[in-house]
């Protein structure tokens, strides 16, 4: 196995010392922050070596590129986007830190996704449409790295979907600006104007996620491991498990467990230099 290392700062003294714990054949440098221990071997002591000094690591199959995969999928709010739309949308009507607080404990896994989107959604009913532009325009930002990854991920020749507990007033916005092939997500009713409080059709949750990977995976004629997934928190537990690398992005602890990597500290084309 080899040991991806990187961070936007890489200090050669904690890559040495990783090197040296991990019996790495050799080092070698990917980019100015990331590099790569060739024949590395698991070592208790990395993780804690690496998060002091603010390095992100994954394990990779020696001579795995991007390009043998075939598909890649990611959750929308706090990991390819820098806020949680609904909690933005809530600020509107003064509804913020209630709405946040349910958020965060679906996010945690405290409690049903399901339940909290209705309760959140509810909360919104009245609203004008106008004020899912106006957190688009005024409050929506990439995370890091965003735009790069998906140009590293088309150039690979890999399908990209991007599905999200979110709303499609966002996501579909996001596949035509960042040329995603597909877009799942939630859609917000809206009568006269105004939302209703309530959701249009099917509910994206965390086992819809996990069913739109198989379905695009199956459809692509992919096998497990040819597929990568992104996420953040407990709603992406489920397609993670599905796909055969799963990515951490400023995770919680609960979605940290079962991910193959987490990306604490550089952007998303932290992704590329893994599979550079």
């Amino acid at each position: 196995m080899n040991l991806v290392v990187q961070g936007e700062d890489v200090d050669s003294v904690a890559l040495k010392t990783v090197a040296k714990l991990s019996g790495a054949s050799a080092i070698e440098q990917i980019t100015p922050q990331a590099f790569r221990l060739v024949a590395a071997r698991e070592n208790d002591q990395i993780e804690a070596v690496c998060t002091e000094a603010r390095l992100d690591w994954a394990w990779v199959q020696a001579g795995r590129r991007l390009a043998d995969f075939g598909l890649f999928v990611t959750d929308m709010d706090s990991t390819l986007i820098n806020i949680e739309c609904i909690d933005e949308i809530a600020d509107m009507q003064g509804l913020k830190t209630e709405v946040a607080a349910i958020t965060e404990a679906a996010m945690r896994g405290e409690i049903d996704f399901r339940e909290s989107l209705t309760r959140r959604v509810s909360l919104l009913a009245g609203l004008p449409e106008s004020a899912l532009t106006e957190v688009y325009e005024q409050r929506l930002q990439l995370n890091p790295g965003a735009e790069r990854l998906m140009h590293g991920l088309k150039a690979a020749g890999i399908h990209t979907v991007l599905v999200s507990g979110g709303f499609t007033y966002f996501t579909e916005r996001l596949k035509t600006r960042l040329g995603f092939d597909e877009a799942h997500a939630n859609e917000l009713e809206v009568r006269d104007g105004l939302l209703t409080g309530r959701v249009a059709g099917p509910v994206v949750d965390g086992a819809a996620k996990a069913a739109h990977l198989r379905n695009t995976r199956d459809r692509l004629r992919l096998r497990a491991d040819q597929v990568i997934a992104a996420g953040d928190g407990a709603n992406d537990i489920p397609m993670l498990t599905e796909a055969g690398f799963g990515v951490a992005y400023r995770a919680k602890p609960v979605l940290r467990q079962v991910a193959d990597c987490r990306l604490d500290h550089v952007g998303l084309d932290g992704l590329l230099n893994i599979f550079a």
